[in-house]
C-alpha cells in the first residue's frame, strides 16, 4: 500500500514538488538529490570566521572585593580582539557590560555567521528549514544596520532566498556590503530552485578578499566589459574565489578571472548546466580546482605562479574528450587527476596522442606530483597511460585511482605493458606511488607487476583496496607480494596494503585540502 504520510520536504518547495509529479518524477528523488548537493557544497566551504563555542558568560562575584573588572581595563585594541572572536550575537551583547565596552563592538569589524543562530546546525543534529529563514534574515538585517562597518566576514549559508521578498532583501544587503565594505563573503542559497538570480550589484563589492557563492544564477557580465575596457578591475583585492553549483557562462568566469588581478585560489564545484570553456590567467594565481563539473576545455594560458591544477571527476555529458591545454605555467608542479581516454592533453601546441614520441615540446618537466584516474578495463585508457606518463618525466609521486568500468578491454596483460616500452618516470624518478580502489582485477594486476618490475628508485607504495571488494586483506597482501620481483629494484621498497573505509568508488576530493599550501601533497590519500 502506498505511503499515505510521506516524509515532509526540507529542501523542495510545494511548487517544485508539484511540478515534479506532473512530469512523472518522484519529488523524494529530488529531495535526496538536493540533500546530496548541499552536503558536498558544505564540505567545500571554509570554516566559520569565529569560534561558535566562544559564548559570552559572566562569573558571579563572591564579594565586592572580588568584583574588580580587570578585563575591561585592558587596552582597547585587546578588547577589540576579544570581541572579534565572538559570534556576532555575543559580540553585540558586550555593549551591555559597561561603559568601557559600549564602543568596542561598533569599532570591531563585524564577523557574522547565520549558522550560529540555529542550535544544532553546526553540530549536524539538524538541517536549516524554510521556517528558519525569516528569523535569520531579520537578525542579520538588524546587525548590519546597527554596525557602521566594515564587515570582516559574512557567512550566509542557511537561508532560502528564492521568493521575491527575500530577493529584494538580499539586494539591499548587497548594497550595504558595497557601501560599508566586506572582506569575506560566503553566500549560499538553499534549493529549490537552483537558478535563483544573484544580484548583479555583487560585482560592485570591491573590498572582497574571499568570495564563495553557492546555488545561484550568476549575473550576465557580457554588457559590462570592465576588465577589457580599462575601467579597472572588478575585484582588485580578491584572493580566493569559489563558485559552487552556480549557473554561470564561460564568459562570466573568464571575466572574473581577468578582473581579479591578485587572485591566488580559484575553484569551480558542481557546475553541470553548461559545458564550460575556461581560460586560466592571472599573475598571482597559485591554485585552480575544477571539481565534478561539466567542462569542454581548460586552457592554462598565462599563469606564471600556478603551482596546482586539480581536476576531479570532470563531466563529459556528450561522451566527448575534455581538452586540457597546458601553456605558460613554469611553476606548475602538482597536476591531477587526469583521465586517459577522457582528457585530451595538449602541451603548448601539440596534441598528445597515443604513441606520440616524447620530445621537449611534449613534456612538462616541472610536474613532481601527478594524479591519474584510470579505467584499466578500457583499452584506450590503457593505451594512453604510457603516453601521459612520458609527458611528465620528473614525477616523484604518482597517485592512481582505478575506476570501475563495465567494458571488456581484452588482453591487458603484462605483455601489453612491456610492449609499450620503458617509461622514464617509472624507471628513474617515481619514489612514491599510491594505487586506490584496487579490486584485484587482471588488468590492474598486470599494470602493477609492470610497475614494480620497472621502478628503480621506488621507496614507498600504498595499495588501497576498494571497500567491500575483498573477504580477506591478507589474501590481497599475498597477491601484491607476488607482483614484486624478488631480485628487482623495488624489492626493498615499503609496501602498505589495506582496505578503504570510503564508499565504493572512493572519497570525494577536498577543495579546502587543495587550497592548503601547508600540505605539500594535497593528492595524498589519508
Amino acid at each position: 500500500m502506498a505511503n499515505q504520510n510521506p516524509a515532509p520536504f526540507v529542501y523542495l518547495d510545494v511548487a517544485t514538488a508539484a511540478d515534479a509529479r506532473r512530469r512523472g518524477m518522484d519529488p523524494q528523488d529530488l529531495e535526496r538529490s538536493a540533500q546530496g548537493v548541499l552536503k558536498f557544497l558544505y564540505m567545500c566551504l571554509p570554516d566559520t570566521p569565529v569560534y561558535a563555542g566562544a559564548a559570552l558568560s559572566a562569573l558571579p562575584a563572591a564579594s565586592h572585593d572580588d568584583a574588580e573588572d580587570r578585563i575591561s581595563a585592558l587596552p582597547f585594541s585587546l578588547l577589540r580582539n576579544i570581541v572579534s572572536r565572538l559570534p556576532a550575537k555575543d559580540a553585540a551583547r558586550t555593549a551591555a557590560l559597561s561603559r568601557r565596552w559600549r564602543p568596542v563592538w561598533r569599532c570591531t569589524p563585524l564577523a557574522f555567521a547565520d549558522a550560529h543562530l540555529l542550535p544544532g546546525v553546526l553540530e549536524g543534529h539538524r538541517d536549516p528549514t524554510r521556517a528558519d529563514t525569516p528569523a535569520i534574515a531579520d537578525t542579520f538585517s538588524r546587525a548590519i544596520a546597527a554596525h557602521p562597518g566594515p564587515f570582516r566576514a559574512v557567512h550566509l549559508v542557511c537561508g532560502y532566498y528564492a521568493d521575491a521578498a527575500r530577493q529584494r532583501q538580499l539586494a539591499r544587503w548587497v548594497q550595504t556590503f558595497v557601501a560599508k565594505g566586506v572582506q569575506e563573503l560566503i553566500l549560499v542559497n538553499r534549493p529549490w530552485p537552483l537558478d535563483v538570480p544573484l544580484p548583479a550589484t555583487v560585482l560592485g563589492i570591491d573590498t572582497l578578499t574571499r568570495l564563495y557563492l553557492g546555488l545561484w544564477k550568476f549575473p550576465d557580465t557580457s554588457a559590462l566589459g570592465q576588465s577589457q575596457s580599462g575601467a579597472g578591475p572588478v575585484f582588485p583585492h580578491l584572493r580566493e574565489l569559489v563558485l559552487c553549483s552556480v549557473v554561470v557562462e564561460s564568459r562570466d568566469i573568464n571575466f572574473l578571472l581577468a578582473g581579479s588581478p591578485v587572485l591566488e585560489k580559484f575553484g569551480i564545484v558542481g557546475s553541470r548546466e553548461k559545458m564550460m570553456r575556461l581560460r586560466l590567467v592571472g599573475q598571482h594565481l597559485r591554485c585552480a580546482q575544477i571539481l565534478i563539473s561539466a567542462v569542454d576545455s581548460v586552457a592554462v594560458v598565462d599563469t606564471p605562479n600556478l603551482e596546482r591544477l586539480i581536476l576531479w571527476e570532470s563531466l563529459d555529458f556528450n561522451s566527448s574528450c575534455i581538452r586540457l591545454k597546458i601553456g605558460k605555467a613554469p611553476k606548475l608542479h602538482i597536476l591531477g587527476y587526469l583521465s586517459p581516454g577522457i582528457h585530451m592533453l595538449e602541451i603548448r601546441n601539440t596534441v598528445i596522442n597515443a604513441g606520440i614520441k616524447a620530445t621537449p615540446s611534449t613534456m612538462v618537466p616541472g610536474i613532481k606530483i601527478l594524479g591519474l584516474n584510470v579505467r584499466f578495463g578500457v583499452r584506450n585508457d590503457s593505451k594512453m597511460l604510457p603516453t601521459f606518463l612520458r609527458c611528465f618525466p620528473n614525477v616523484e609521486t604518482l597517485h592512481i585511482v582505478s575506476r570501475k568500468t563495465d567494458e571488456v578491454a581484452g588482453k591487458i596483460n603484462l605483455k601489453f605493458w612491456q610492449e609499450a616500452g620503458p617509461i622514464e618516470s617509472i624507471q628513474s624518478s617515481i619514489k612514491m606511488m599510491t594505487f586506490r580502489e584496487f579490486r584485484m582485477e587482471r588488468s590492474e594486476i598486470a599494470f602493477l607487476k609492470f610497475f614494480f618490475q620497472s621502478a628503480n628508485v621506488l621507496k614507498n607504495a600504498v595499495i588501497v583496496g576498494s571497500n567491500g571488494s575483498f573477504t580477506s586483506i591478507p589474501e590481497v597482501i599475498n597477491k601484491v607480494k607476488t607482483l614484486i620481483p624478488e631480485n628487482g629494484p623495488s624489492n626493498s621498497c615499503n609496501v602498505l596494503v589495506y582496505e578503504s573505509s570510503d564508499p565504493d568508488g572512493g572519497a570525494v576530493f577536498s577543495l579546502q585540502k587543495g587550497f592548503d599550501f601547508s600540505a605539500s601533497d594535497p593528492l595524498n590519500y589519508q
